[in-house]
């Protein structure tokens, strides 16, 4: 009886700060209040990614900021064979597949022998800096979490493309 007790009075609280809590808008990080938020697809304002990623992909913020201390979350749609080379992160990464075909291979080099092609609904954790790389097959979108700030690390510098030349 008293467990029973005590369960209807924590779904109670649970849900009167639910209740209480102010919805933040589209877009907006709740910044430490307590707060619920929802994105719908049409919300996503999809850009072009940062220069440390090979051009193509397109990238939406959904919570957060990648440049800033704290978790993140983001959409990134990644074209038909898109391919980021061996690198790592100084955190770690979540990534879940929400449509496409997200290749994943761990190592140094791009071995496309050894890549595991996860298909939508799929979610892989890559441990702080495990050198990994991704291969895109067909259009792909992932959403990757994780705490900021968030770096790219190429495991060959010759890789980087913000370090190439100008065509």
């Amino acid at each position: 009886m008293t467990k029973r007790l005590l369960s209807c009075a924590a779904v109670g609280l649970v849900a009167a700060v639910v209740i209480a809590a102010d919805p933040v808008k589209s877009g907006e990080s709740p910044a430490g209040k307590l707060a619920h938020m929802v994105v719908l697809p049409d919300d996503l304002k999809w850009g072009p990614a940062p220069p440390a990623l090979p051009a193509g992909s397109q990238m939406a913020v959904l919570d957060g900021d990648p440049s800033k201390e704290g978790m993140f979350v983001l959409r990134a749609k990644l074209p038909d064979g898109y391919t980021i080379p061996a690198h790592w992160h100084s955190t770690d990464e979540h990534v879940t597949v929400v449509s496409g075909s997200f290749g994943i291979g761990i190592g140094d080099s791009v071995d496309k022998a050894k890549v595991r092609y996860l298909p939508a609904g799929s979610y892989v954790r890559l441990g702080k800096e495990q050198r990994h790389y991704a291969i895109a097959k067909g259009e792909t979108v992932i959403q990757v979490h994780a705490m900021g700030p968030f770096d790219l690390h190429y495991v060959n510098p010759a890789d980087d493309p913000t370090k190439k030349a100008d065509k």
